[in-house]
Parts: C-alpha cells; structure tokens; sequence
C-alpha cells in the first residue's frame, strides 16, 4: 500500500506543478502588475499569513499613494477607496457573531430537512447524485455565486479538480464545485436467511427486510433499499449457529478459552460497543463462514416493550421488524475505497486487492428474525457458552459489487489570509431517509452557510479562508473524504488549520462534542455563549448532562446496574459522564474514527473538532445523542425519519438550530482573530494522562517496560508548549505597541500626513481601539470584513516603492506580525508533530501515534494506539520498548520544532 500511494504521490506532485490555476485569464492580464509588486508582497504578506500584510498586498497602490506627497485632500475616505469601486462594510467580530446568530432557525432547519429527507439517496445512487447539486445551489445562491450554463461537475484528477482546490489559496471570490471520485462500493442483491431440517428442507425463510409501518410514511421505503451490509462478502453458506454476544475481541477470547470451535459455524452477535465490520472480521478470524447482527432491545436503554412503551410508530420502544443497515469495512484497517488505499479513486485508476473488507458473507436482522433463530438454540439464555442452534442455518447474500461514481460538493469562501484554511464538513448520504443520520447534520450546515451568507451580503470577508464539504458515500466507509484527504493530502497538510464536523446533529437530548484537545477551550467557551435549546437560565453546555424524558422500572443508579442490564454502550457512556464530571474534565470527548474527519485526525494531522447528540456510536459529531431514557433511534433503519425526529427527536427543531449556532460559532472565532485560539498545553498535559493509562496497563498484565524517556519527552512538549504561550502573551503585547507607537507618531506629529491611513488600516484590521473611543481595552476582538479590492489596477505601482522607503514604525508593526505568523504556524502544525509515515503496525495507513481508533473497537479512541497495541494485544516487550522510542523520539522533535 505505501510504496503505490508513494509513487502515486511523486507523480501527483510533478502534474501538479503544470497544471493551471484556477482563474488563469485573470492571472495572465494581472501577470505584469504582480511581477512588479512581487518584492513589495514577499516582504508584507508573509506567505498570506496576516490580515494586516495581506491588506498591505491587496490595497498596495493606495498604500503607495499615502507614502506619496499626495495632499490630506486626496486621502479622504471616499477618496481611498475610489480605485477599487468599493467602500468596504466593516463588522467588528462582535457585531458578526450577532448577526450570524440571528439568522438559523427552526422553521428554515424544518424545511431543510424535510428536504433532503424525502427520499431515499444512498452514496452513488441517482437521488444523491440530485441532492449533491441541490447543496451546490444553496451554496451558490446564499455565497452569492453566480450560475454557470455549465455544471462544475469535474472528475477527480482532472485539470478542473486540480485546479479548483489547489488555486483556493488565488481564489478572490466565493465559488462552488463538485468533484466526482470512483470507488469501488455495492449494493443488495439476493439475501436469504433460513432454518434447515436435516432433509434439507427448508423449516423456516426470514423475511429479510424490514416491515414497513404506514403510521409512519417513511414506511413505504422499507423495501427501496434492501437491508444489508455495505462492503459485505458475497456468498451463501450453511452450517450451525453459535452466539457470540457482541462479538467483540474480548467475547471471542473468552469462547476460544472455553474450548469453543467456531470453525464452520455461523456467529450471530448484537449491535452495539465496536463496529459492526470488527464483528465480522473477529467471527472470520475465529473459523467462521458466516456472520449475522442484530438489534437488541437490552440496549435500549429503559424505553422497552418489556418496560410498558409501544413500539415505534405507535410509541418510542424500538420497532422489533427494524434493521441497522450499516457498513461491515475493516475500518480500523483503513477506510475509504477498498481498492485505493493511500491513493484517490480517479477514473481508470489502478486497483488493488481490497484488505479492509471480509472474506465471509453477513447480513442484518432485525430483533423479530434474531428470537427466532434463539428458539433453535436449546436452553438459550445469552450465555457466552458455544452453545449451537440444532438445526443448520443459511445464510445467502448476494451483491452487486462495481465501480460507482460519488460526488462530493465543495464550497470556499475566501479570506484575506488565503493560505490558512479552516474545513467544515458533513456527508450527505444515507442508508435510506436519514433524517438524522445525516440529514440533521446537512441541516446545520446548510443554516450556517445562510448565516455566512449574510455577513457577506454586509461586506464581511473572513480573515481565513473557509472551505465547506457536502461528502458523500461517507456510510460505507467515510469514502468521499478520505478520497478527497488521500488526493490533495499535501495541500491540505500546509494549509488547514482546523477541520471541524458534524455527522448527526441530532437524535437525543444530550450535548456531546468531541475533538482535539487544542480545542477544547474554544468547544467549551462557544457551548456556554449559546443557550440551551429548550430550558432558560442554562446554556448548550449544560445539556452535555441532559437525560431523556422517559423512564422505566429499571433503577437509574449506575452503581446498581450492569453492562447486560442496559447495554455496553449506554453503561460507556454513564462512566464516561462520571469521568466528565470530575472538576478538572473540559468534557471534551477523544476522536477515534466512525466519521470523516477521520482522514484529517488520523492521516493528515488536522486539528479537529466534531459534536452530536447522539445515542449507542461512540463517533464523530457534534450533536445532541441519546441515552438510558430517549425514544429509541432507529439506526440506519427506514424508521430514521422526518416523523421520528419531529415526534421525538426534536420538536420545534429547536436542536437543530443549537448547533448550527454552535458550530458556526466555533468556526468564526476560528476564522477570525488574528492569532488562532488553539490550546497546546492543554494536549501537551492530556499527554501525560494518556501516559498513566498505558502504564496502568502495562503494570495490569505484566508488562515490563521502561518508560522514564517517554516521561521526559512528554515534559519537555509541555515545557516547550508553555513557552509558546509566554510567546503568544509577548507577541501579541509587541504587535499592540507597536501599533499604537504608530498612531501616536500620526496623532503627535503628522495627523494629517502620510501616517494617517497606515495607522487607520492597522487599527481596523487588528482590532486596535484607542482609550478614548469608550473601549475597555486597547486591543479588542479583531475586525473583520474589509472587503478586497482584489480588481485594484495596477497602476502607479513601483518596485520597494520608488524613492519611499516604507516607515520606521510601519517595519515594526509588519515585524510584531511576523511573531505572530510564526505562532500560528507553530499552533497549526502542532498535531501534525504526531504522525509518522510507517504508521501503526498492520495498519499502516492510520499514522497519528497518538490517537487512533481502537483495533478492536473502531469507532473509539485508543491513545498511544501504536505503543497500547504492543501492550494489550501482542504482549510483546521488544515491540513495546520500539513503540516507546519510537513515541519518544516523534515527541522529542516536536518539542524542538515549538522552541525553534
């Protein structure tokens, strides 16, 4: 796999480096005009890294002609900004984030999602192919983006698809695209599941899909889109059924020590606790032909049939016919297209043996099916035992397995600082409706792109730049952004600072957001600035404790409850709120995988940020989940619909509406201050806890290892990640200095001269409020939305100038932002400082040797993945002591880059 991805990317970078960029006739009639500025932009820009030197850039010629012997005449305001046509509006970052507040709301979030919930659209399929262009109108029509007679539909790899995210960083306006990526994926064919007589007959035939209720109208889709696994083995295979209760790593462990042989059987093992894929892939690796999963009402919590509630449509209990579609990929193999791991699916590509799908058939089934093969099994009772049913089971799937086109929409919105991108992302795909799963999540999204599109409508321009991804064909196995990640990996590795998500926005009543610890502060801080959706005098981040409005008989203290009373994934997340709940927890969840920021986390080293409510998935959103006393989620089900969420979900979509206030907040202070609120030593001390939970285990099973260089690598990242914050204090302390050295220099002794416009711009730019304008403090909230003059004619411009050398006070200010750059890049880069290019062992394509998601698990986070691996499963001290160095050794250097 590596050395393929690695040629693929050499020959990338040398067709790159031809191709056009995006805008070439602009460029070709501006090339004269940007040889000439070009030593005056190298030394004021700084790589586009500052809103005050990319100012300097765009707005050189009138710059030029405030250092001339213009008179104060010529320099009045309307005066300045006659060359460009444009008097900018300005929004401080205050007055933006009330103004983006104002705009989401639930009628519009209502609308929206009845939208895109209407109909099935699985990745690939005609219907989603139409929602990828509804989401590029919307883009288009609120970035105010004009329409082209032509689609931008490119595919991957072309000159188009290039050229549309490699030129982001030249891009002077707001635009939109679609990139089509070929993965290989599948479909449902033919399933059977049945119940054999000795003769051979057939004593009883499943009816494989779910039973459509017309008490909820999704229900005539229960058919459209067959139940099955995506990614699943084709096959048909017959032998004995053994339970094998979730079919974790741990439950075939303790069946191979009791002697139990699985070679021939066909397991059946519930939902919940690790990805479904990891099932399959522990019952194939124990013997097994075949594997079937189920939904399992003890983990639903206390809203059961057998506690009294009606089964939905009639009531929130879990509809019994239902059925988890859901995809079985390895993913903690590697996720994305099967056939091009490292690589993009383009047209034509060269393909390889997938490894990251089984190599035996499974299905889903419903709870219905699942009691029924129980009765064959004599005296079952769930016990982990090896008992077998006593007549043979088959199991048939068939599927359709091609290449298929996806289509991933794209949005940017350019900043003044080009080369500092902010991501923001959801997938569009479902299993069939997803109303939840993920429409909630485009729903947010689409109302924070409303927002976005009303700041600028009022002159606003970030001072980053923001790229918006509609994915697709996330649900079978986060395809389209990993193709997206694996195909501009080093674009996206220089130029994005932060990659935040949201999958399922909601489907519960708990707040839950996860994501890197750098940004924990920033999470918590925006979560407390918004209210709580439904109850006054609390805010967003006090539903992070909120329950269900259920009950049941069942007691709700944990201390008398077991993981098989209500489920191991209720059970996690009750001892993680324990864990939350100590003074000293941000409550901030650790990243594993399930979503698609997995590429930027686990690949890249992207900063990321998700948030959800959301029930049983230990994944990857920003949402308000479920728990011990929600209505049931239906997931992956038809009953994940429109009716659901406005019965139960979320009435009012009031829910909808917190979080796309949430996340567009949190992507605005990302995008806007000048210097990025990213938090190192808060994962600079995170570290050091990760490190007493390898230790603890080590000392648990008997594992001899020496981890005082380790320690001392871990404390001089958090020695050197302090000093970067005396840094950021010192930096930010110069750079007002010397901003205010500038206005008092104009004010004493020229306050009509050349000084007053420099001095102006910097204040407007930096946020810099002078004492007698009734502020608190000298320097405020940065201000944004300086709109660029990006046509301004080129006209006038001299190299350095001419005779005007730039003022002494002028090169101090552009030196205090210089410091500042530095920052940034060092705050920016700081995740990054974890991968490494082997990569975890047997699963070379993850590479963050801090955090990953579990081998076993899939979906939740193991810190120190490489090094607890050595530990835990292969007990092996000559690996444990390489992983040790080897962490050792990526911390060491990532010390030295903060202090360099």
């Amino acid at each position: 796999m590596g050395d393929k991805a690695a040629e693929w990317r050499n020959s990338e970078k040398e067709r790159q480096q031809r191709l056009p960029l995006y805008e070439d006739t602009q460029r070709d009639e501006n090339d004269a005009f940007r040889r000439r500025v070009k030593s005056i932009r190298r030394a004021v820009i700084l790589a586009g890294a500052f809103t005050f030197l990319s100012l300097w850039g765009t707005f050189g010629a009138d710059i030029r002609a405030v250092f001339s012997e213009a008179s104060s005449a010529e320099l009045d305001e309307t005066g300045l900004w006659a060359s460009s046509g444009f008097r900018p509006g300005r929004l401080s970052a205050a007055e933006a984030e009330k103004l983006f507040l104002s705009v989401p709301s639930p009628a519009s979030a209502l609308q929206t999602s009845k939208d895109f919930s209407d109909v099935p659209h699985l990745g690939g399929s005609p219907a989603d192919f139409e929602q990828a262009k509804s989401i590029l109108k919307i883009f288009q029509d609120e970035l105010g983006i004009s329409h082209s007679s032509k689609l931008p539909l490119f595919d991957a790899g072309s000159v188009e698809s290039q050229s549309s995210t490699l030129g982001i960083v030249n891009a002077t306006a707001p635009r939109a695209w679609i990139d089509t990526y070929y993965p290989i994926l599948n479909t449902p064919l033919e399933r059977e599941l049945q119940i054999i007589e000795d003769d051979g007959t057939v004593a009883w035939n499943a009816d494989v899909e779910e039973v459509g209720d017309v008490a909820d109208p999704a229900g005539k889709f229960a058919k459209t889109i067959g139940a099955w696994h995506g990614l699943s083995k084709a096959g048909d295979v017959t032998g004995k059924l053994v339970y094998v209760n979730y079919g974790s790593k741990e439950d075939f462990d303790e069946l191979a020590a009791k002697g139990v042989d699985l070679t021939g059987k066909i397991a059946i093992a519930r939902y919940g606790w690790l990805f479904r894929g990891l099932k399959v892939k522990g019952a194939q690796e124990a013997g097994a032909i075949g594997c079937v999963i189920y939904s399992d009402p003890r983990d639903d919590g206390s809203v059961t049939i057998a506690n009294g509630y009606a089964p939905y449509p009639a009531g929130p209990a879990r509809n019994p016919s239902s059925v988890q579609r859901g995809s079985v990929q390895f993913l903690s193999k590697y996720p994305g297209d099967p056939s091009t791991p490292g690589y993009p699916a383009y047209p034509n590509v060269t393909r390889e043996d997938s490894l990251n799908i089984p190599s035996i058939p499974s299905l889903p089934i419903s709870w219905n099916n699942a009691q029924k093969l129980f009765d064959d099994i004599p005296n079952f009772n769930y016990s982990l035992d090896g008992a077998q049913s006593s007549r043979n089971i088959r199991l048939k799937n068939d599927v359709d397995v091609k290449v298929t086109p996806i289509w991933n929409t794209m949005a940017v919105i350019p900043g003044h600082v080009k080369e500092e991108i902010v991501l923001l992302g959801c997938h569009r795909d479902a299993w069939v409706l997803g109303a939840a799963d993920p429409t909630s999540g485009t729903t947010a999204i689409v109302e924070i792109v409303k927002g976005l599109g009303t700041l600028i409508k009022k002159g606003w321009k970030p001072l980053r730049t923001l790229v918006i991804a509609s994915w697709d064909a996330e649900e079978p196995g986060l395809v389209g952004s990993t193709e997206y990640g694996e195909d501009f990996h080093d674009f996206l590795r220089d130029h994005v600072v932060a990659y935040l998500n949201v999958d399922v926005a909601t489907k519960g009543s708990r707040f839950q957001v996860g994501g890197s610890p750098s940004l924990a502060h920033l999470l918590r801080k925006a979560a407390i600035d918004i209210p709580h959706p439904t109850e006054a005098n609390r805010t967003l981040w006090d539903a992070r404790t909120d329950a269900g409005p259920l009950t049941g008989p069942k007691t709700t203290n944990l201390g008398a409850r077991s993981v098989e009373e209500i489920g191991a994934d209720h059970y996690a997340e009750e001892l993680l709120m324990e864990e939350f709940s100590k003074p000293d927890s941000l409550s901030i969840r650790p990243l594993g995988s399930g979503s698609d920021y997995t590429v930027f986390l686990q690949r890249i080293g992207c900063l990321c940020a998700v948030s959800w409510l959301d029930l049983q998935i230990a994944s990857s959103d920003e949402g308000f989940g479920g728990t011990y006393t929600d209505p049931v989620y239906h997931y992956h089900s038809v009953y994940d619909s429109q009716r659901f969420q406005e019965l139960y979900s979320d009435p009012g979509f009031v829910k909808h509406v917190a979080i796309a206030k949430h996340l567009g907040l949190v992507t605005l202070r990302l995008l806007q201050p000048p210097l990025l609120p990213l938090n190192t030593t808060q994962y600079a001390l995170e570290l050091g806890t990760y490190l007493e939970k390898v230790k603890s285990s080590a000392s648990k099973l008997s594992v001899a290892a020496d981890f005082s260089g380790l320690e001392k690598a871990i404390l001089s990242v958090q020695d050197a990640s302090h000093e970067l914050d005396h840094a950021k204090v010192k930096a930010v302390k110069r750079l007002e200095k010397a901003i205010k050295d500038l206005e008092k220099h104009k004010k004493s002794h020229c306050a009509h001269s050349r000084w007053a416009k420099p001095a102006n711009w910097v204040r407007r730019a930096f946020g810099v409020h002078r004492h007698d304008e009734h502020h608190d403090h000298a320097i405020q909230t940065p201000r944004f939305g300086l709109a660029a003059a990006d046509s301004v004619t080129p006209a006038g411009m001299e190299d350095d100038f001419g005779k005007h050398k730039l003022p002494k006070r002028v090169r101090r200010v552009m030196k205090a932002a210089q410091a500042v750059v530095a920052i940034n890049k060092k705050l920016s880069s700081f995740e990054r400082g974890f991968i490494n290019s082997e990569g975890i062992k047997d699963r070379e394509w993850y590479r963050n040797l801090v955090v990953a998601p579990g081998k076993w698990t899939g979906y939740g986070a193991t810190t120190f993945p490489a090094l607890s691996e050595a530990i835990e499963i292969e007990k092996n001290v000559t690996l444990v002591d390489y992983e040790i160095h080897r962490l050792r050794t990526q911390l060491v250097h990532l010390a030295d880059k903060l202090q360099s």
